[in-house]
């Protein structure tokens, strides 16, 4: 099982960033919310912070945890920890994405989201219908 972590960032207008892959490598053309491998040894938040910096340019506060969700791909089986994230430091950039946008819940669906994501977008609807951010 494949550990991989992915930030949840909000705008604070109620907007989430989504990124798309880059068409060629796995997952290609479709959106996430970004993020990567563990490391071995590597703590979820630390390699969390390491990728968001590496793929966006950007320091964060990893803060709360989602639900985790396991998935499995053709290429094998991961096991997805969602955090929720602010930005501290520096625009998010697409280094390792073709694209990224601010999408809203209501919008979620417009996007074509890589599978694993699915299951954070839908916590993500219910936090908002409780009023959790």
């Amino acid at each position: 099982m494949t550990e991989v972590v992915c930030g949840v960032i909000e705008d604070g207008n109620g907007c989430f960033l989504a990124c798309l892959r880059p068409q060629g490598k796995h997952l290609g053309g479709l959106w996430e919310f970004p993020g990567g491998k563990v490391e071995p040894g590597e703590a979820p938040q630390a390699a969390l912070a390491r990728e968001l910096h590496e793929e966006l340019g950007i320091e964060v506060k990893v803060g709360a945890a989602l639900e985790s969700v396991t998935w499995s791909y053709d290429r094998g089986d991961i096991r997805l920890s969602p955090y929720l994230c602010t930005i501290v430091r520096g625009t998010p950039r697409p280094l390792e994405h073709e694209r990224l946008c601010w999408c809203a819940p209501r919008d979620f669906a417009s996007l074509s989201w890589a599978a694993a994501d699915l299951p954070v977008l839908a916590q993500l609807r219910r936090r908002m219908e409780r009023g959790q951010h």
